[in-house]
């Protein structure tokens, strides 16, 4: 278990050595072929150190690697601050966002598929401008209206990569408390659950409502999220969310534990279709 700038480190460099290995290069012919010397390599593989982005460059080149998803998304993880396509717009919030916040949103931009069970909020790529407003002022004690402003315009603006190509893929179980708790009033509610059937209905989302008759289950004991990257699954990472930081889990055991819970929990939610139903019902007074 790790905050999340350590997790990246560790990632980074298991899939650079990954990459040298699959080049036929031993560590010390890779740092000649750049002019480093072979600790460099070393402490950069293991984690140990952090990497510029102008290094990793270096590396990809040297290893041959052209596959430009890829190169993008080690970029990212290096901390690359260049723009592009729906990349890296949150350097613009830095002075507003805490760090494990921009961990959160870099790794949902270059994320293909996110599975996140929710048992509190609706998720933040599904909320509406007012929702979103209701749940930050509650969650963030003390922000004055100019903080408050800039933290909604991050949460709506993370919705973009639902409107990519190819878009994110989302799959969303949901908590039925999630639909009854009344956050913003009736009317800020009644929008919010309008959207979600509506989110519903995209291509790239699914939704699930897990109903108080389920009774107990796997989830109770908070909410998490799975991102997946399309470029390879050594990258894939669950994220839990705390009160004042984030904790980021990368080992095999951790992700297949959470991808098992995830999907005993959709077994036992509502279809996306019934779901859908539920939604409107709550939202219909149903």
């Amino acid at each position: 278990m790790q905050h999340g700038p350590a997790v990246r480190r560790r990632k980074l460099g298991a899939e650079l050595r990954a990459l040298r290995t699959g080049a036929g290069l031993t560590s010390g012919e890779a740092a000649r072929l750049v002019g480093w010397h072979q600790s460099k390599v070393s402490r950069i593989e293991t984690g140990a150190s952090g990497v510029k982005p102008a290094d990793v460059r270096l590396l990809l080149d040297a290893y041959g690697v052209r596959d430009s998803q890829l190169r993008e998304l080690l970029l990212v993880l290096a901390g690359s601050d260049e723009s592009g396509g729906r990349h890296h717009w949150w350097h613009a919030y830095r002075g507003v966002l805490p760090p494990t916040y921009r961990d959160f949103i870099s790794l949902e931009s270059q994320a293909s598929a996110m599975r996140t069970l929710e048992t509190s909020v609706v998720p933040g790529l599904l909320q509406t401008p007012e929702y979103a407003r209701a749940v930050t002022k509650a969650a963030v004690d003390g922000l004055d209206d100019e903080r408050l402003d800039a933290l909604v315009e991050v949460r709506l603006a993370r919705q973009d990569v639902l409107r990519s190509h190819p878009p994110l893929e989302l799959s969303a179980v949901l908590d039925e408390a999630v639909l009854r708790r009344d956050v913003g009033g009736p009317g800020v509610m009644a929008r919010q659950l309008e959207r979600l059937v509506e989110a519903a209905r995209l291509p790239q989302v699914r939704l699930q409502v897990l109903p108080f008759t389920a009774g107990a289950h796997i989830g109770i004991t908070g909410p998490f999220v799975i991102f997946s990257f399309s470029s390879t699954s050594d990258l894939d990472v669950v994220v839990l969310d705390h009160l004042t930081s984030s904790l980021y889990l990368e080992r095999k055991e951790d992700l297949q534990a959470y991808t098992e819970a995830f999907n005993t929990l959709r077994f036992h939610a509502l279809s996306p279709e019934d779901s859908l139903d539920y939604i409107a019902g709550i939202g219909d007074g149903a």
